[in-house]
């Protein structure tokens, strides 16, 4: 289901600059994302992919090169692109898909500093039902009550900018996107939100799943509730988010500490 993309490899005279500590740390950040991911279910085969615009560089991005599979990622094995196709730094390409999407939700979006799609299986679920894809029935979804867009006009793989580019415009200003046929994509504006909503998102559709399952009606949460508590969960949900991913890394780092080479 992966797509290599032809890429150009003209020598960059950026490339000497892309090692800064901001970046370094950004590359460790984004890395053990993706090792939690897979550890977690999260990742589908050497598809999937997660960018992170690079710090001091508003025209580049970190992403996984084609080949990996999310449980292989180390931070030195993160590529950095720019938006026209070309690796900067790194070996190996992007898939296709992750560079059609990522550069122009990135272009296109710039408080997206963080873009992270994966199939993960319950939000991909919820993704293939008909409607609203949460009932707003279970705490841990109204995070995303006031957040989140539904893309309805799903059209095959994104193999060209002009599907990247219809992705990007139907995120507008929502953290979450639930691309219907497809999966989930979460933007954020640093990679630990990213993270954080791309964890809880599948938590919430993994417990709307069940619910449903037992065949009982769903109790839902009234709008002006699930409106209030989704600004309650946004009051310093910067700092939670950085210490979710601190925590990622510590148990990493205890089992897999490779994930930050």
């Amino acid at each position: 289901m992966a797509h290599a993309f032809e890429i150009n490899r003209t020598p960059s005279a950026l490339a000497g600059t892309l090692d800064s500590p901001e970046i370094r740390q950004a590359r460790i950040d984004l890395a053990a994302c993706f090792r939690m991911s897979a550890r977690l279910g999260m990742g589908e085969g050497i598809c999937n992919h997660f960018s992170f615009v690079l710090p001091g560089h508003r025209d580049l991005f970190l992403v996984n090169p084609y080949g990996l599979a999310f449980a292989e990622i180390t931070a030195s094995s993160l590529l950095i692109c720019d938006f026209h196709g070309r690796v900067v730094a790194g070996e190996g390409q992007p898939e296709a898909t992750a560079f059609f999407i990522h550069a122009q939700l990135h272009r296109l979006n710039p408080r997206a500093t963080a873009a992270f799609h994966t199939h993960m299986p319950h939000a991909t679920a919820l993704c293939m039902l008909e409607g609203q894809p949460f009932a707003w029935a279970g705490q841990t979804s109204l995070k995303f009550y006031e957040r989140l867009a539904v893309d309805e006009d799903y059209n095959g793989l994104a193999l060209d900018a002009s599907e990247g580019e219809r992705i990007a415009r139907a995120a507008g200003t929502a953290d979450v996107v639930m691309l219907k046929n497809h999966g989930p994509l979460v933007l954020g504006p640093s990679i630990a939100e990213a993270w954080d909503d791309l964890y809880y998102l599948e938590r919430a559709a993994e417990v709307q799943l069940k619910a449903m399952a037992s065949g009982r009606p769903l109790q839902r949460v009234p709008h002006e509730v699930a409106s209030a508590a989704c600004r309650q969960m946004l009051i310093g949900n910067a700092e939670s988010a950085r210490l979710h991913l601190e925590s990622v890394k510590r148990q990493l780092a205890r089992t897999e500490p490779e994930f930050a080479v």
